[in-house]
């Protein structure tokens, strides 16, 4: 068995990951309470605050997946660098999803320029906007599953963190890629399967996650010197 040795940059960014999971999750909280708003403009600065903290997770998801990316480098760079795309892929289209936030309150904000438009037709294009939204969203979920499937993958081969742990965040982000795919093929079984039960299992992970990187030190990893794809330390693989 050889031992890597794990290097301060690394311990730093594990606390970096803590971090920004538990900070997100506040934000993310609030951002979902206010897009459940019934009436968006009777609740406009709500909607836009949710908006304002959906952005600010967002860009902790891009400190996430540097810090995770520079952790788990050295278990495999290759497949380090595709979850960092993956997960890349999702943050971008999670803020261009937002844009139509954005789009929605500008259809119903009044101005003199959509007087042009009757009530009913400048609803049935907030929703439109809307509806554009909650599709991209979702492919947005779909990438997000897998840039946490692939690390999670990465923390189990790593023996960094108890495998135990390692495994569930694999099966709550396998069940979240693809639930979210599933549900881009039929759309009815998103009535059916509430967010609860492909989200739920994610968020136990990344909260417990959150915690175990700010209180507990990463563990040596042992790497099996024969069989498969091992990762040396600077990240080829032999």
């Amino acid at each position: 068995m050889a031992i890597s040795t794990i290097d301060e940059s690394q311990r730093k960014a594990a606390r970096v990951v803590g971090w920004a999971y538990l900070l997100a999750i506040p934000p993310a909280v609030f951002a979902e309470v206010a897009a459940a708003a019934p009436n968006i403009m009777a609740h406009e600065r709500l909607f836009r605050l949710g908006t304002a903290s959906n952005l600010g997770v967002f860009a902790l998801d891009v400190v996430l997946i540097t810090a995770l990316y520079v952790v788990l480098k050295p278990v495999n760079r290759n497949l380090a660098l595709l979850a960092a795309f993956w997960g890349l892929i999702e943050t971008a289209i999670l803020v261009v999803a937002t844009l139509g936030d954005l789009e929605a309150l500008r259809i119903l904000s009044g101005a003199d320029y959509l007087r042009a438009f009757e009530a009913d037709r400048l609803q049935a294009l907030a929703r439109l906007s809307m509806g554009a939204h909650s599709s991209a969203y979702r492919v947005g979920l779909v990438f997000a599953g897998l840039r946490s499937t692939m690390f999670c993958y990465l923390w189990f081969r790593s023996n960094f963190i108890p495998k135990p742990l390692a495994a569930w965040g694999v099966f709550s982000s396998l069940l979240l890629a693809t639930c979210t795919y599933v549900f881009i093929i039929f759309p009815e079984l998103a009535k059916i399967v509430t967010v609860g039960y492909y989200g739920g299992p994610i968020f136990i992970f990344e909260l417990t996650m959150g915690f175990w990187l700010l209180f507990k030190e990463l563990r040596q990893s042992r790497s099996p010197q024969k069989g498969g794809l091992e990762s040396r330390p600077g990240g080829s693989a032999s």
